[in-house]
C-alpha cells in the first residue's frame, strides 16, 4: 500500500505502523465483544523516516512485520485507515 505521508524524525528515527486488526474471537472459537477487545501490538511498517538528527539510517524497512509496546505510538486516520506514528525505539522485534 502506499502511503502518501512522510514521518520527519527529530532526535530518533520515526516510523508509520498499520497496525492488525484485533482479534475475532478466541482460540476454542467464542466471539470476543469489541469491549474487551486487545489492542493489538502487532503490524505493518508502511512508511519510515530517513535518518534520525544524528544521521542514523532507520534499521526496519517497509513492509516488515513488526511487535510494539501496548501504548506506543500516536493514533492517526487517514483516509479511513488507521495508522500508529512511533519512534523506532518503540517496535520491540521484527517477526
Amino acid at each position: 500500500m502506499a502511503l502518501n505521508i512522510k514521518p520527519i524524525a527529530g532526535t530518533a528515527n520515526r516510523v508509520i505502523v498499520e497496525p492488525a486488526p484485533a482479534e475475532e474471537k478466541t482460540a476454542s472459537g467464542l466471539y470476543i465483544p469489541d469491549t474487551a477487545k486487545e489492542k493489538p501490538q502487532k503490524g505493518t511498517v508502511v512508511a519510515i523516516s530517513d535518518e534520525d538528527g544524528e544521521g542514523k539510517k532507520p534499521s526496519v524497512k517497509t513492509g516488515d512485520q513488526v511487535l510494539y509496546g501496548k501504548y506506543a505510538g500516536t493514533e492517526i486516520s487517514l483516509d479511513g485507515s488507521d495508522y500508529l506514528i512511533m519512534k523506532e525505539s518503540d517496535i520491540l522485534a521484527v517477526l
